[in-house]
Parts: structure tokens; sequence; C-alpha cells
């Protein structure tokens, strides 16, 4: 490339994180990516660690995906546009971009349908055999590198990735003004779903966990009612929600959380947990309650900016822990050991 569009001050090669196996995580030299036809070659400024990457990090597989070549983690990337690729039209460099991680054939039925989310051609960051974004560049297709405004930085432009989940759940559940949300499990995906509904026009948002620190992050994130159901049964609340967002994962919490969803009620399963959830049959038929699931997200970057840099949703409160690139083990092994992690970020430009 030419010096114009390559800057003599970006680097030839770069460090990156890289899983060789389970819990084997070296940092290595890599070339710098050259960004190709209609590429732009983005300094990753921000990573957030999601519970996919932990799951990479310490199985080496989730379900059917599984790592059988060294790859770099992380999908969660927010950063500086440094350079362009040949033809290149809608960036500039210096541009602050949150780097969506999933870019679709486009050519697929789902693709021309809109739902590029269930594109089974899709290069995925840190999906196997697709490397992330634990490093300190990468190179992405321009349509997928989102600028952001002022006031956001690099570490909120790297969590519009989470909240684009929290948009998606919403969308998929209809949420609409006057609605009464159920958000079971706050973690950061309960945290911005919970925050999406509110911002959708939720006039309740009823957020259920078992950790008294999150529960207290929730509420000040505009939850109008926290409930720590270790010692709370969900049932003795007397909430019967029209919307279930069931973020938690786990398949005993969904069970309980749609047997609490009213008549014609909708529950939108958001979080990862085990391979099969005990569905209540007599109750989603008597109640007549849509179940459905939600994979990614599509076309969700353009609302997820507009709340984050409207301040509707707050995403600077979710971060708990920051970390330099040599620092990515730590970051990936925090929530095992710390239960006041909320979200862990690295930031590949630090040590």
């Amino acid at each position: 490339m030419t010096a114009q569009t390559f800057p003599s001050s970006i680097p030839s090669t770069m460090r990156a994180a890289v899983l060789h196996a389970p819990e084997e995580l070296r940092i290595e030299e890599r070339p710098v990516p050259v960004p190709g036809p209609g590429q732009v070659l983005v300094r990753v400024e921000a990573v957030g660690i999601c519970g996919s990457d932990v799951h990479y990090y310490r199985h080496g597989r989730i379900g059917d995906f599984v790592v059988r070549a060294p790859m770099v983690l992380g999908h969660e990337p927010g950063g500086t546009v440094v350079a362009l690729g040949p033809g290149t039209v809608r960036h500039r460099p210096g541009q602050l971009v949150s780097i969506e991680p999933g870019v679709p054939c486009g050519r697929c039925a789902q693709c021309r349908s809109g739902r590029y989310n269930l594109c089974p051609g899709v290069s995925f960051y840190a999906t196997p055999p697709v490397d992330g974004a634990l490093c300190e560049y990468v190179a992405v297709d321009e349509d997928f590198a989102h600028p952001v405004p002022e006031p956001l930085t690099a570490e909120t432009a790297a969590l519009l990735e989470p909240l684009s989940v929290g948009v998606w759940a919403c969308r998929k559940a209809r949420v609409t003004p006057g609605s009464r949300v159920l958000v079971t499990g706050a973690g950061p995906i309960g945290l911005v779903a919970a925050q999406a509904a509110r911002a959708f026009g939720a006039t309740e948002v009823v957020v259920t966990d078992v950790a008294p620190h999150r529960l207290d992050l929730a509420g000040r994130l505009g939850a109008t009612t926290t409930v720590d159901v270790s010692t709370t049964p969900l049932a003795d609340t007397g909430f019967e929600p029209d919307i279930l967002l069931e973020c938690s994962g786990v398949p005993a919490v969904a069970d309980e959380a749609i047997r609490a969803v009213g008549r014609a009620g909708r529950a939108v399963l958001v979080g990862m947990g085990g391979d099969t959830v005990p569905l209540p049959l007599a109750h989603v038929q008597n109640f007549e309650i849509e179940v459905t699931g939600t994979f990614r997200y599509a076309g969700t970057w353009p609302t997820a900016i507009a709340l984050a840099a409207s301040g509707e949703v707050e995403l600077r409160q979710l971060v708990s822990h920051r970390y330099g690139l040599g620092d990515a083990e730590r970051a990936l092994t925090a929530s095992t050991g710390d239960p006041t992690v909320i979200k862990s970020l690295v930031c590949p430009q630090n040590a």
C-alpha cells in the first residue's frame, strides 16, 4: 500500500492474545493486517470480555464450535481508523468506530431478507476459525466499522456490541411504551437489556438476580424494581410481566420466569446456558405465550449508538475492571475469583 493510505507510523507487527488450547493463552507477535478493498484498518483501543470468550478459554469450544487451531479471542472492539483500503469511501483516519464483529455473505436468503444475523456463512470474530480483536490492529469491512460521536469513547464504543444484544432482544420482544418487563439475570447483558427496555418505553422493568451488588447497579441504571431471588422467590413478588427477557442462561430460572408471564405475553431467551430448557407447556399454551430465542443482532448499531450518545443508556458504569493486553489472561479469569466483576475490558494499546 502507499504511504498515504498506510502511514509509516503504523508498525509492521503487533501483539495478539492467541488461544492455543484450553487455558493456554499466549501473547504473540503477528503481522499488522493490510486492509483490502472496502476495508479500514482500526487501531483497537478497547475490547470487552464476553462470557463466550471465557468459555472458549476454559473449554476450547462452545457447542459445535471447536478451537482446532490457534485463535485470537475478543469480539467487542472499539478503536480508531488509522488507514484505508482501496475504494474505501465512508471513513477517514482518526475516526472513532465501534466494530460490528460479524460480516455476513450478503447473498443468502437470510441476508436478502434482512436477517443477516442468521447467515450461515457469516464470518464472526472469535468464532472458530475466525480470529477476534484481542490484538492491536484489525482490518474490517467499512460497512461494519460504525462511526461513533462524542461523548462516546473507545470503551463505550466497545460496549455497543453487548448493547446491541439488548436492543435486539427488545425488538424481538416488541417492547413498546407501557410494557411491563421482567429481566432475569443482572449480568452485563441483563443490565443493558433492562436499560434498552426503559428506552423503548417500558414503564415497569423488574430485574432479578442473586448478587446484591449487581442488583444495586441495576437499580442505579433505571430498573423500577430489583428482586434478590435467593431470598424472595419470583412467584412471591406477584409481578406478572407482559414480556420476559431471560438473560441468566440458567434453565431453572427460565422455567420459573416463563411461568410468571401474563396472558398473550412474550418470552425472549437471551442468555445461553444449558442445551435444553424445561418449558412449562401448559402455561405457555393456556396463556398463549410466545417463546423465542435470539441469535446476535441485525441492524442494531444505529439505535445502540443513539441510545448511548443521548445518555438514555449508561455504559460506563458497567466497566468494573481494566487490563492491558499482556494481562488478557487475567481479564478472562477475573470473574472466577472476584464476585464484584461486572465487565472487564482489555486495552490492547496498554502493556
